[in-house]
């Protein structure tokens, strides 16, 4: 996976395939599952659902902004995030609380190209 990439498994799957790896599909959704698993591997969703994974590059949660039309994404400081979910655990008495928060957009280099969705013009 590229630095700052997200791809999906069947795309991750191409590009093994592209540079001569015989490596299948199946190998590459049960790896990917446990670098999630790992926390090595960052995940969102695009718009059909469809999981896409990026090489984590801290030890830490991340949260992302993605465009659906190019598929760029952006981090973001969500320490309100955190700090609300770490608030649900100590209320709940819950343990080991995960969350997942989507956001996806419209970056400006979409905007600008007027790549905009039918529904957006």
């Amino acid at each position: 996976m590229a630095e700052g990439e997200f791809l999906s498994a069947r795309r991750l799957h191409r590009r093994l395939a592209q540079t001569g790896s015989n490596i299948g599909l199946s190998t590459v959704y049960r790896a990917l599952h446990d670098l999630v698993r790992l926390g090595s591997v960052d995940v969102v969703r695009d718009e059909t659902g469809e999981r896409l994974y990026r090489h984590r590059l801290a030890n830490h949660h991340r949260h992302y902004l993605l465009c659906r039309q190019c598929g760029h994404s952006r981090a973001l400081d969500a320490g309100p995030v955190e700090r609300w979910a770490d608030g649900v655990a100590a209320r709940t008495g819950f343990v080991e609380i995960r969350h997942t928060v989507e956001l996806t957009g419209i970056c400006v280099a979409c905007v600008t190209a007027n790549r905009l969705p039918p529904e957006g013009r």
